[in-house]
């Protein structure tokens, strides 16, 4: 595939006209290239005299003689625009190649403008000017499209330049009549394919830069000025459709996936069929046996039949007769491929577009398209979604979040969420799947199917499937697991402590090293992780240089609320939960009881408001976590000790021992009066998103909270609740009163509340994923060999084994919960998992336990 070229001069640009039988117009083009503002050492022009059998190799040797920047090859034979284009390109000297049609003209910043594009990033290998009439008033060219069976158009061909041509964007190809290319990349794709001779051989190679992982950008201010002369007409109009036609199946046969080739290409050979007949108004009945009458010159042996229709039959001849060699660049190309069709596919336009407009034609364009499925397999993507959590009625935040990821991404692509614990849940709008734990080739199916892969928590550490995979990964990091750990992790003791910190920040940092694109809760957090990227050398000049705002890297995407209000449904607390009346004053702790929560404040402050306000209730709606792998934490009991204590318990404080299902959640919330989150002052709380107060807005429940994290500082600024200093029992108790017992600063609360939640759907806060999910692309350091790698992780330091999550938990579940524990994990893993599952988390725990003696 790749082609010889000489060694390329940095900084220099080739610009490479072919000429045939046009002398005149070479001339003027050539000479034009004067008047582009770039350094003249730096302008290399190469003209092709290509086989014109006239006088033109006389007249441009002439023209050019006292020229040393232009150097005249000449062909012997007519090569077509692939074939002359190429040994224009073998004889360039520059860093890149420009091609340029010798009946066009270029602007003074033609040149300036497309280098400019290359800078932005090294993955772009292409860039096309904007191509524009004789007058610079009519569009030629500021895009093209790819249909489904090959053929290419241009985009807003004849309608007037305006306000819409000005911005640069990625493309699949440019117009051969004007477009630059690295050499190197030039190169490496094998050049123009010179069996094309002319037509769409400028499609083909954009489209092959792509599949190899490079970008082709459009440059709207380096513009051509365009003289068309209809020299194929000269030719026979049947000799283009014969090129167009062959070249179209070439295209498609090349570069396609298997998977897609098979659906496309008898679909594009049955159209072919359909255009030829449709072009030369033949009747296709006219030999059906049906339709005989006798008539004598029904014998005849042959029929008159327009050229235009032969052209397509002998273009598919020929496509079939250069199958041998096609096949040979397709194996090649395919094996070099670094990016999916359904990557690519968000590049082609209108896919779906006839381009012809006779009524039998579109008939059976449409009845084609219908039964090959054209149309369902060009627009949507397989999207992998990991986590590690439980999925059914219960899930905590990462399941849920997983979940709200999985229903939104499903609404464009092909999504799997697959996650290596319960997967009792199911969906109609995607798949939900089990893997076992660190079982590779199970993980192996779902990457090899996938084209984009979103993970969350351990996956990456898990699975080395996902560890070498080569397609485009995003990595949720909205949970800084490493901050939570300084704080779950203190009760073991310093050296295990250590440990469990040391591996939640390995694996992090082996998830900031390897993934795309990122997924975070707040500008905080954003700050942060972009802190810990420049540490690992993720924060280069290649992600620099392709966006310097860095959100095409790391972007927030909070966890969500459903925009559907909620609908209480049933009773589930007032009346329902003894101790708790109809119309008591209800406070709601909205999720599980974790060591960074400061609980015991809570308790203590309901305690001191139930002396003077007896009707106060406080409900903590979970106790025990869905997920069995996550253990009781320590703050559990020292909080019910502490409401046993004060004579709290079933009185003023009330524990649900269970976890709410998901979807009754909204009975809950909707008989509270006030959600409350509390915790501590420290670093995990600085940079924390609390996901349970999503549902309380989607309650619209006033809030109170402690001060210190994002949502902090989002009630205190939009009078949501209440925030109060942490630790203090009276601030705390004054708040609760005030937004339980206030009726106008209450009032005033849940307006607010009200206003801020639209800011907060899924819909809004997935909205950055939804986005690289229709653009999915690699990281700019990550494509092609970056401007700046990433550092080696533990480069000179000490390193020691990181501790995966099954072995955290064996430790602490067995340390901590004893034989109970041991029985209700085996019921869930038997339950949910069969007897396999089982077996595997038990000769786990064996392993571990002969690890540990040893």
């Amino acid at each position: 595939m790749k082609i010889a070229m000489p060694k390329a001069q940095p900084g220099v640009v080739s610009v490479v006209v072919v000429n045939f039988r046009g002398a005149d117009d070479t001339i003027e083009c050539v000479s034009q290239l004067g008047a582009v503002d770039w350094p003249r050492e730096k302008l290399d022009v190469v003209v092709v005299e290509n086989g014109s059998g006239d006088d033109s190799l006389a007249r441009l040797t002439a023209a050019f003689s006292d020229d040393e920047r232009v150097r005249v090859i000449e062909s012997a034979e007519n090569l077509g625009f692939a074939g002359g284009s190429n040994l224009g390109a073998a004889n360039a000297r520059g860093e890149f190649v420009a091609f340029l049609n010798s009946d066009a003209k270029p602007h003074p910043a033609w040149v300036r403008e497309a280098v400019a594009q290359f800078d932005t990033s090294p993955a772009v290998a292409a860039v096309g000017s904007k191509v524009l009439d004789w007058e610079g008033k009519v569009v030629d060219f500021v895009g093209g499209s790819l249909t489904w069976f090959g053929m290419g158009y241009k985009d807003h061909e004849n309608q007037p330049d305006d306000e819409r041509f000005q911005e640069p964007r990625d493309i699949l190809y440019g117009t051969g009549s004007a477009l630059f290319v690295r050499a190197s990349a030039f190169a490496e794709a094998g050049g123009f394919d010179e069996r094309f001779f002319m037509f769409y051989e400028d499609v083909d190679l954009g489209w092959r830069l792509n599949l190899l992982g490079y970008r082709v950008r459009f440059a709207p201010a380096s513009i051509v000025y365009h003289r068309h002369h209809a020299s194929m007409r000269s030719f026979g109009p049947y000799r283009e459709s014969y090129l167009l036609e062959r070249n179209a199946l070439a295209t498609l046969y090349k570069n396609l996936s298997a998977e897609n080739l098979g659906r496309f290409l008898p679909g594009a050979m049955a159209l072919l069929a359909r255009r030829a007949v449709a072009k030369s108004d033949l009747d296709s009945q006219l030999f059906d046996i049906r339709r005989f009458g006798g008539a004598a010159d029904e014998f005849d042996a042959t029929t008159p039949v327009a050229k235009e229709s032969l052209a397509s039959l002998f273009a598919l001849d020929q496509f079939v007769e250069e199958l041998e060699s096609l096949s040979a660049t397709r194996d090649e190309l395919q094996a070099a491929r670094r990016r999916t069709d359904a990557e690519l596919f968000r590049l082609f336009g209108n896919m779906i577009h006839p381009l012809l407009g006779d009524s039998s034609y579109l008939s059976g364009f449409r009845a084609v398209v219908d039964a090959f499925e054209i149309e369902a397999s060009t627009d949507r993507r397989h999207v992998l979604v990991i986590t590690g959590d439980a999925l059914g009625e219960k899930m905590a935040g990462p399941g849920l979040r997983a979940w709200k990821i999985s229903e939104a991404l499903s609404a464009e692509h092909d999504v799997r969420l697959v996650t290596w614990n319960a997967a009792k849940r199911q969906s109609d709008r995607f798949e939900v799947a089990h893997v076992q734990l660190q079982n590779e080739r199970q993980m192996a199916v779902h990457e090899q199917w996938a084209d984009v892969i979103f993970f969350q928590g351990y996956a990456l550490h898990h699975f080395t499937t996902l560890q070498k995979s080569e397609k485009i990964v995003v990595a949720d990091i909205y949970d800084p697991m490493h901050l939570e750990q300084l704080e779950q992790g203190r009760e073991f003791g310093t050296e295990r402590w250590t440990n469990i910190v040391r591996s939640a920040t390995e694996v992090l940092n082996a998830q900031l090293a390897r993934a795309d694109f990122f997924l975070c809760a707040s500008e905080r957090q954003r700050l942060f992780w972009l802190g810990q990227l420049a540490a690992l050398g993720r924060i280069n000049p290649a992600n620099y240089a392709a966006d310097d705002s860095l959100d095409e890297l790391i972007s927030i995407a909070p966890f969500g609320l459903d925009s559907t209000p909620p609908r209480h449904t049933r009773d589930a607390v007032r009346g329902v939960v003894p101790g708790i009346g109809k119309s008591d004053k209800l406070v709601i702790w909205g999720g599980g009881i974790y060591n960074w929560f400061d609980t015991l404040t809570l308790v203590r402050a309901v305690g001191v408001l139930a002396e003077r306000r007896p009707d106060v209730r406080l409900f903590f709606m979970g106790v025990a976590h869905p997920n069995p792998d996550v253990p009781e934490m320590a703050i559990v009991q020292q909080t019910r000790r502490l409401a046993e204590e004060l004579g709290l318990t079933g009185r003023h404080v009330f524990f649900n021992d269970s976890w709410v299902d998901l979807d009754d959640r909204q009975n809950y919330l909707l008989e509270a009066d006030v959600g409350v989150s509390t915790h501590f002052d420290h670093i995990e709380t600085t940079f924390s998103f609390r996901t349970r107060i999503l549902d309380y807005l989607w309650a619209s429940l006033p809030i109170v909270t402690t001060r210190g994290d994002s949502f902090g500082d989002l009630v205190e600024k939009e009078g949501l609740g209440v925030s109060v200093p942490e630790r203090d029992v009276e601030a705390l108790a004054d708040a609760l009163e005030r937004m339980l017992y206030d009726v106008d600063e209450r009032a005033a609360a849940v307006e607010a509340v009200k206003r801020v939640r639209e800011q907060f759907t899924w819909e809004e806060t997935l909205r950055p994923l939804v986005e690289f999910c229709r653009d999915p692309h690699p990281a700019a350091d990550r494509v092609l060999g970056s401007l700046s790698a990433p550092i080696e992780l533990g480069a000179g330091a000490r390193r020691t084994r990181p501790v995966t999550a099954e072995e955290k938990f064996q430790a602490i579940s067995t340390r901590r919960h004893g034989l109970g524990r041991d029985i209700a994990l085996a019921r869930h893993y038997l339950t949910n998992g069969g007897v396999s599952s089982l077996i595997a988390k038990v000769r786990s725990r064996s392993e571990h336990a002969r690890a540990g003696r040893r």
